[in-house]
């Protein structure tokens, strides 16, 4: 396992589309290892695939004392609406408001090739949106309102 960089806004392979992966292979095994190493790294919650420059549609999230592991995410259904203060590894030091479902159900493949879905709810599920975006080129910043830098903590 690797720890890969991380591309931030200004680079263009975020503003592009990812691929679908046509077959699990060992490339595709390691960069998912690569990926969660990173994401543990950085202190972070998900990780598509782009952020680290490789326009695969694949995703790691490590939240609410959860792993997932998704190769062709898709989100097959959402319902209601919630504002969520999201930031991201890709664009440091800032956050911002954006309206997100407040639930969904994604279905995807996992490390073995099997497809399973994930039903989300509330933080889990703007994380999911959040890093689903990034598979289309989609960065927060361009639904986000109320952009603010991140205050440092008093504890540091």
């Amino acid at each position: 396992m690797a720890i890969r960089q991380l591309r931030t806004n200004d680079d263009s392979i975020l503003r592009k589309i990812a691929k679908p992966v046509k077959e699990v292979n060992e490339k595709i095994l390691v960069l998912l290892d690569d990926m969660l190493e990173t994401l543990r790294e950085k202190n972070g919650v998900g990780l598509a695939a782009t952020q680290v420059g490789v326009l695969k549609r694949v995703v790691v999230i490590d939240c609410e004392e959860q792993f997932y592991e998704m190769i062709n995410p898709e989100i097959i259904k959402s319902e209601g609406t919630q504002i969520c203060d999201e930031g991201c590894l890709s664009v440091p030091g800032y956050h911002g408001d954006i309206e997100r479902p407040m639930q969904i159900t994604v279905e995807a493949k996992n490390r073995d090739g099997e497809i399973y879905t994930v039903e989300a709810n509330e933080y889990l599920a703007s994380v999911l949106c959040h890093e689903l975006d990034h598979l289309d080129g989609i960065l927060y910043l361009d639904k986000a309102t109320n952009v603010q830098p991140i205050e440092p903590d008093e504890d540091e």
